[in-house]
């Protein structure tokens, strides 16, 4: 399955911005394309969604990896279960939870299980749910994140576990991919660098924030789910809201957290928006196609740069010698 991608990267599936244009065109560009199931509102939409994905990417296109929210909390679980289990997709994200209730009936259907963690104790209890790869939320992912150090997650879970490793957090060029790929990942996970193109269903001005901001302008909160979630400090002023307000409190998930504030409450996703680190490395609004190709010729760049880097020490080793100068 990871053959058929072109880059070892996943358009990561981002509420109300992933829709089929985007994984149609990441998927066709040779990256893995995903959604959350829960971006299809009407009825029979996950149906037709994955239809009409499988009809214009063909089989020798990246796969479609659609995201499962396995949450209690979530209504529809079953249904897009069932749905998905008639589609057959190579593999299905699981997030929000334990896959130990969706991984069997996925498994015997020929369907990889990949479930996003944060902790290395969520990587072992996955990891014993039978999942087949795990999605590492570092510091400094977009929306729901992590609070680890990627260099020291990615070596941990990787005493433990030889399945697919996908790192999600702080990149958005290929040289960050290369820096995955070297620390043991078999896959990137890009979410910020893709909210800016041109087939992403963001708004207009989401994709703006998105090119004017800077590392510092990410606001880490729960105070939108219980979740620790990195948003758009300029969308929260646009819509009124003082930042200071939006600190971290108990780790408590909630759909329906910012309900019951007076005024009315801003829709999270829709008027609040999320974003990663990586928004500095962002600063136009390509097409995917677009996007792909400048990630594979910085990947490229960046394997040849560590080529020479690890020469010289290579050469010093077999002949003995200690290298000098910048080393």
């Amino acid at each position: 399955m990871l053959k058929r991608a072109r880059l070892p990267l996943v358009a990561a599936p981002m509420l109300l911005v992933s829709g089929p244009e985007l994984v149609i065109a990441a998927c066709r560009a040779g990256v893995f394309g995903s959604f959350p199931t829960a971006n299809c509102r009407a009825e029979g939409e996950l149906d037709e969604w994955l239809y009409r994905i499988a009809a214009a990417c063909g089989p020798d296109a990246a796969p479609c990896v659609p995201n499962l929210i396995v949450h209690r909390s979530n209504p529809r679980l079953d249904q897009d279960l069932d749905v998905i289990l008639r589609h057959r997709p190579a593999a299905v994200i699981t997030s929000v939870g334990s896959p130990a209730a969706v991984a069997p009936a996925l498994r015997a259907a020929g369907i990889q299980v990949w479930c996003d963690v944060a902790t290395v104790r969520h990587a072992e209890r996955a990891i014993d749910a039978g999942a087949d790869g795990l999605i590492l939320l570092t510091a400094g992912a977009g929306g729901q994140t992590g609070s680890a150090n990627p260099f020291a997650f990615v070596r941990a879970v990787r005493q433990r576990f030889d399945g697919i490793v996908a790192l999600s957090g702080g990149q958005a060029d290929g040289h960050a991919l290369l820096a995955a790929r070297a620390l043991g990942c078999d896959l990137g996970y890009m979410g910020t660098r893709f909210i800016a193109t041109r087939e992403a269903r963001a708004d207009e001005r989401y994709k703006d924030f998105v090119v004017e901001s800077e590392l510092d302008d990410i606001h880490l909160t729960n105070a939108l789910s219980g979740l620790e979630t990195n948003l758009l400090r300029r969308s929260l002023l646009a819509q009124g809201l003082d930042p200071a307000e939006f600190g971290l409190g108990p780790k408590r998930f909630s759909m329906t957290a910012l309900e019951g504030r007076e005024g009315g409450a801003p829709k999270r996703w829709r008027d609040i928006w999320s974003a990663g680190h990586s928004v500095s490395g962002v600063s136009d609004v390509p097409s995917v196609a677009e996007l792909v190709d400048r990630l594979a010729a910085e990947y490229a760049e960046a394997a040849r740069t560590t080529h020479a880097l690890t020469a010289e020490p290579a050469q010093a080793a077999e002949s003995g010698r200690v290298p000098g100068g910048a080393w």
